[in-house]
């Protein structure tokens, strides 16, 4: 081979390939760039997680608000003390519970929104 040839080109026929089409909608790069629509994503994020917040907290208060009321009723010291030191864990544990798995719904689902992937 001679350095002033070149290999022949080959032309190739066929369908013409088709371009992906962009992504629909990203989420996320509507929150990273703090737009308006990214701000109301986070702030729906930040209602669920303030309302799941606040329904333990009124359930914890009406727990807490009624012991004084079954305390006077009781009036047995012991009955008192197992109540406090037994019968109200149980509850606090439930609510704690019900508490972190509302939270982490609401998480779960804010992460599907943003990756484009539908709630089951």
């Amino acid at each position: 081979m001679t350095a002033d040839a070149t290999p022949k080109r080959e032309v190739v026929t066929g369908e013409p390939r088709r371009v992906r089409p962009l992504p629909r909608y990203r989420a996320q790069s509507e929150i990273d760039e703090q737009t308006a629509l990214g701000d109301a994503y986070v702030r729906s994020l930040m209602r669920g997680q303030l309302r799941a917040g606040l329904t333990a907290f009124a359930l914890l208060a009406a727990v807490v608000g009624t012991l004084p009321l079954a305390f006077a009723a009781l009036r047995d010291t012991t009955v008192v003390w197992v109540v406090l030191g037994v019968a109200a864990y149980p509850l606090l544990t439930l609510l704690a519970w019900w508490y972190v798995r509302r939270a982490e719904r609401n998480e779960r689902d804010f992460a599907r929104l943003v990756k484009g992937w539908p709630l089951p």
